[in-house]
């Protein structure tokens, strides 16, 4: 049976809507309520750190989620960085703010399901270093084992980690990884460490993307640019010069503006020495199909 463990939730924020936050806000107050309830969690602390130029919250919003925290035996934890430190960076600063058992890694603005931390918490114990939840109404398409979850990586959307699983590996690469593929190194390192990434299907976090009218996933320019960055990261990171240089040409040939830029700032990190040490040599975890970084079911 798994313990009571404290628990910490990180969410860093960049231009977010308040409303949007507090209305994550109350949502997980509920579902952390309810794994109270079941015995799986004690104290917990909702870690908030945000990177904006202007602070999101105003008094009135910050007391309206304080409120809703404390009512079921939380703490809030606010920090304005007064800059944008990325996702990694991010999730890393706040993570030295707490020595909680768990850390549950959410994007501000995902609203998770009543049951969801439960689910979370019932999963991540003994070789389960990361365990991910379901995002609705866009389910991820990666493939995981049907008998007991075990995926390739996880996406931190909506994901619980234990903080021993998260020293072991020293959290995300945040001299790497900016915005995109944090939570893919993070998961292939924490599998090299002999832990298993999990996906839970029965907690579910609204996350908030939708598709075109041509079926198409909408990406603004930040998301272009920094996955083009990442893909090139990633796949010098786990040993593959092959991709690198496929991924290279692509962006050389038939890149947009954005990707050329990120294959321009990847060489430019190149000649200055601040590439990644290059790991899983052997490619024992690093997944590269097709374009994405495990295999799809759809």
């Amino acid at each position: 049976m798994v313990e009571t463990r404290s628990l910490s939730v990180q969410s860093v924020l960049f231009n977010n809507a308040p409303q949007d936050i507090s209305r994550a806000g109350l949502a997980l107050a509920n579902s952390v309520s309810w794994a109270r309830q079941a015995g799986l969690v004690g104290d917990w602390t909702l870690h908030l750190g945000d990177c904006s130029d202007v602070p999101v919250f105003d008094d009135g919003h910050l007391a309206e989620l304080l409120s809703a925290v404390t009512q079921v035996g939380g703490r809030l934890d606010h920090t304005v960085f007064g800059r944008n430190l990325g996702s990694a960076a991010g999730h890393n600063a706040l993570a030295t703010r707490s020595t909680s058992d768990l850390l549950l890694i959410l994007n501000p603005d995902a609203k998770l399901a009543p049951d969801a931390v439960t689910a979370l918490a019932r999963r991540v114990d003994g070789t389960v270093g990361m365990a991910e939840a379901r995002q609705v109404p866009l389910e991820h398409p990666k493939d995981f084992r049907q008998s007991d979850g075990v995926t390739s990586w996880a996406s931190t959307a909506a994901a619980l980690t234990t903080r021993a699983a998260f020293d072991k590996v020293g959290g995300f690469d945040s001299a790497t990884f900016f915005l995109y593929c944090d939570d893919v190194d993070y998961s292939w390192r924490l599998r090299l460490a002999g832990l298993d990434i999990v996906y839970e299907p029965a907690a579910a976090v609204f996350h908030d993307k939708r598709l075109t009218v041509t079926g198409d996933w909408p990406a603004g320019s930040a998301e272009v640019y920094y996955s083009a960055e990442a893909a090139l990261l990633l796949a010098y990171k786990y040993s593959r010069p092959d991709l690198v240089r496929d991924i290279s040409l692509r962006f050389k040939k038939n890149g947009e503006p954005l990707a050329r830029k990120a294959l321009a700032e990847f060489e430019r990190r190149r000649a200055a020495g601040e590439l990644p040490d290059q790991i899983d040599h052997m490619h024992k975890v690093g997944q590269f199909v097709g374009g994405n970084y495990a295999k799809h079911r759809f």
